[in-house]
C-alpha cells in the first residue's frame, strides 16, 4: 500500500528553519556581497562555518559571517543584521519580472526600507528566522512549495507573530479558503498590484516603525 506523501510542514524540522544564528547561502550573499558560489566555496573551503540540517538544507552561522569580515576586510564594519533604522521587507515572488517591477517601485519611493528578493517560497524560508523582516510580501502560486504552504510553516515560529503579512495573488478568495486560508492578520491584494495602496501601507508602516524603534 502506497503512502501519502507528507505535506510539506510535516516534513520539515523547526530546526531546519527556526535558527536564527545561521541563514541560509542566498542571504549569505547579500549580507557579504558576493554571488552565491562564493559564499558555497568559502564554506568547502573551511573558510565559513556551516552545517547540514536534518532536511539538508545548508545553514551558515551569522557570527562566522562577522568573523570573515573582520579578517578579510577589516576596514568594514561589523554586518548588522537587525538594523532599528530601516523597516526590514521580504518580497517573495518566483516571476523575475514583477520582481523587477517591485524593485523599479521600492526605488521610486525612495522609502527607508531594506528589501530582500527571493524567487522561491523554500529559500525564504531557509532565511527568514535570521531576517526577522518586519513586512512579509509574498506571492501565492508558486511551484514547489507555494506561499500557502509557506505561510502554514511560518504560524510555527512565535518570533515572526508580529510581522506583517501581505499576500498578493490573483487566486478568487473561494479558491484560498478551499486550500486552508491564510493567517487572520494578513491582507490579500488581488492582482494586478495596486501599487498606490502598497506604497501608503508600507509608509504606514515605516513611520510606525520609527517611533516604536525611537
Amino acid at each position: 500500500m502506497s503512502r501519502e506523501p507528507k505535506p510539506f510542514e510535516a516534513a520539515i524540522t523547526a530546526a531546519d528553519f527556526a535558527t536564527e544564528d545561521y541563514c541560509g547561502t542566498s542571504y549569505a550573499a547579500k549580507l557579504l556581497g558576493l554571488s552565491v558560489a562564493t559564499v558555497q566555496s568559502l564554506v568547502e573551503k573551511g573558510e565559513i562555518e556551516a552545517w547540514k540540517t536534518l532536511g539538508g538544507h545548508r545553514r551558515i552561522s551569522l557570527q562566522s559571517i562577522n568573523q570573515y569580515v573582520a579578517k578579510n576586510s577589516p576596514q568594514l564594519t561589523r554586518i548588522d543584521t537587525s538594523p532599528k533604522s530601516r523597516l526590514r521587507v521580504l518580497l517573495v515572488e518566483d516571476d523575475e519580472g514583477a520582481r523587477e517591477l517591485y524593485r523599479c517601485q521600492f526605488e521610486e519611493w525612495d522609502l527607508p526600507v531594506d528589501c530582500t528578493w527571493m524567487p522561491s517560497a523554500l529559500e525564504a524560508l531557509m532565511d527568514i528566522a535570521s531576517m526577522r523582516p518586519d513586512l512579509l510580501i509574498t506571492d501565492l502560486s508558486m511551484p514547489g512549495v507555494d506561499g500557502i504552504e509557506m505561510l502554514r510553516v511560518l504560524k510555527r515560529n512565535q518570533h515572526l507573530a508580529s510581522m506583517q503579512i501581505i499576500v498578493i495573488s490573483g487566486l478568487p478568495a473561494e479558491a484560498i479558503t478551499q486550500r486552508g486560508g491564510l493567517p487572520p492578520h494578513a491582507h490579500l491584494l488581488p492582482k494586478p498590484v495596486n501599487f498606490d495602496w502598497l506604497h501608503g501601507y508600507i509608509t504606514a508602516l515605516v513611520t510606525a516603525n520609527r517611533q516604536w524603534r525611537g
